[in-house]
């Protein structure tokens, strides 16, 4: 039996093969939208997924003014953030975030679902989200991708 023929292949920044994704977000919930998205920017899906390396794709997300929350999360739920400064904790929710920028919004949806770290960071740049359905990354050639279809 040739033992070297099983040999664990480990991906690096050289060998890594990454593509470019346009998803439509189009009437889809914010959280499952976010968790497959996430799988993608990390490159969960793919055969030569490696943890410490950024082998995810590039996703352009099209249409972020029309995701949707369900139940009363657009009112109830509360995101908290904190100055620096004492008495400096500020909280908002998901409907004055869509109001002032719907990119901002699914921003820290996907960010909060990737690794906490400067790996995390660096995958969160492979993310471009867009309010409206066009994009500026048409030179790219990004293919379409339905999320329905991922696991």
């Amino acid at each position: 039996m040739d033992t070297l023929s099983y040999k664990t292949i480990s991906a690096n920044k050289n060998t890594v093969q990454k593509e470019w994704v346009v998803v439509d977000a189009t009437d889809m919930v914010l959280g499952r939208m976010g968790s497959k998205v996430a799988k993608l920017l990390r490159g969960k899906y793919k055969p030569s997924f490696t943890p410490h390396v950024d082998c995810g794709d590039n996703v352009i997300i099209i249409n972020a003014d029309k995701v949707v929350l369900t139940g009363n999360k657009w009112t109830d739920r509360v995101y908290y953030r904190h100055t620096g400064y004492p008495g400096g904790q500020r909280e908002t929710t998901p409907e004055k975030l869509m109001a002032q920028s719907p990119e901002k919004l699914i921003k820290k949806v996907v960010k909060g679902m990737l690794p906490k770290n400067r790996l995390g960071a660096q995958i969160l740049s492979n993310l471009y989200v867009f309010a409206g359905s066009e994009h500026n990354k048409q030179a790219q050639q990004p293919k379409t991708i339905d999320l329905n279809s991922l696991k």
